[in-house]
């Protein structure tokens, strides 16, 4: 089988091969003095490379495929970003590549340099159908570099978190309380209704909300009106209440309602039905309108822990949906759903805007806010404790989320610090 291309830039980027008498497919001396910056994005795979051909010094950037034609395949001759290459890095010179202005690109073959037995452990971990390609080499791996690369994978995934963050932001125009409105309503809104959520929350500026933070009442008419559940005449007093009141509201503000049927109730338990969630999401925003200030200034995760406890209206004790009534319960948010919101969106936002301010005690503060959380329990972190990786709080499971999701599910094991350990070992 083809190798893939990613395995020619491991070999070159940690110089796992001969590289001893190197010659060019037409016989020039090739000295290398810098193989280059590893370029993930678009262009060239190593930019900024400074090698010796023949007499000459050149100072550009080196294209690397398995095979020659490869370079005519993916249109490289048509692509200005590519004139800049001193040397093409093939596994297979299988074809002469010549320069637009003549001339032809110096080509370095390594079918000859690369070990068979590198080869071979790498198409092993490619193919293995193990829950993770390494399960029977990672318990080889020191402890040390496995937490070197879990602290790295949690920034990894952090800024990866700070995305839809950084972009609500620019939306905003820097605000920052309207854009943790936002984030705080996204995960309200779980996995299934994350969308109506999003939707609801750029419907309804938080702006408006200050306005009647005084008002529980008004606060759930606005958000239950713009989720459009207020759109029908009720059986029971209060929704027809909260729907007179929306009304007013609507007109007043120049609102317009989402689609009602954007929501999902099915396969959901009847705590996380969109209308419990609404709810919870009205009762918070009544309780700390201002939320992002005071996350701010909570020293602790107790202190976060109690800003997001809420107590509901009276309604919604014996309710879970408009006009059915149910037995009498409290429907407060969970210790679960109060550290998933810490999770995925106080400590993202702490750490980017410690990032943004150059202010590093916020972003420590998200570290310590993880440290404190106990882990995450689900599939997932299982597995990983049968492999006696470490799993004792959130700081470390969510490590080892983005370790399985973006490097072993993906079979990046390259590109993965244990990988790397496992090849060269």
């Amino acid at each position: 089988m083809k190798l893939p291309e990613d395995f020619l830039h491991y070999v070159w980027r940690f110089k796992q091969f001969d590289f001893k008498n190197l010659i060019t497919t037409t016989g020039e001396a090739i000295h290398i003095f810098d193989f280059g910056q590893y370029n993930t994005n678009g262009g060239p795979d190593f930019l900024n490379a400074k090698i010796q051909i023949g007499n000459t010094t050149w100072a550009g950037n080196v294209e690397i495929h398995v095979n020659a034609s490869d370079w005519h395949q993916h249109q490289h001759n048509t692509n200005p970003a590519y004139n800049n290459v001193i040397l093409h890095v093939v596994f297979e010179a299988d074809e002469t590549i010549s320069l637009p202005k003549g001339g032809q690109i110096p080509t370095l073959e390594l079918r000859s340099r690369v070990a068979l037995s590198l080869k071979n452990k790498y198409l092993k971990l490619l193919h293995e159908q193990d829950w993770i390609p390494c399960t029977k080499q990672i318990g080889d791996v020191s402890s040390f570099v496995k937490n070197i690369w879990l602290e790295r994978l949690l920034i990894e995934r952090l800024e990866q978190k700070t995305l839809i963050i950084r972009e609500a932001l620019e939306r905003n125009q820097n605000d920052w309380e309207a854009t943790f409105y936002q984030m705080m309503a996204r995960n309200f809104g779980l996995k299934i209704n994350v969308e109506p959520f999003e939707r609801l929350a750029q419907s309804l500026p938080h702006i408006i909300l200050a306005k009647h933070k005084n008002s529980l009442f008004q606060l759930e008419a606005l958000l239950f009106g713009q989720a459009g559940f207020l759109d029908k005449s009720f059986e029971e007093t209060y929704p027809n209440e909260l729907k007179k009141e929306y009304d007013f509201l609507k007109h007043k503000h120049n609102l317009t309602a989402i689609p009602h049927t954007m929501w999902q109730f099915l396969r959901l338990r009847p705590p996380s039905f969109p209308t419990i969630r609404i709810a919870q999401f009205a009762a918070l925003t009544y309780q700390s309108l201002h939320l992002f200030s005071k996350i701010l200034e909570a020293k602790n995760l107790e202190e976060i822990t109690e800003l997001l406890k809420v107590e509901l209206s009276n309604y919604w004790l014996t309710h879970y949906v408009f006009d059915k009534k149910s037995p009498k319960r409290k429907k407060t948010l969970g210790t679960g759903t109060i550290q998933l919101i810490i999770i995925n969106t106080i400590v993202p936002c702490l750490f980017l805007y410690g990032q943004m301010k150059g202010e590093n005690s916020f972003s420590e503060k998200a570290f310590e806010l993880l440290e404190a959380l106990p882990a995450e329990k689900n599939s997932v972190i299982k597995k990983w404790q049968t492999l006696d990786l470490p799993t004792e709080n959130a700081h470390q499971t969510q490590s080892l989320l983005q370790l399985k999701k973006h490097y072993c599910d993906k079979k990046r094991c390259l590109q993965c610090n244990i990988g790397n350990h496992i090849m060269k070992n």
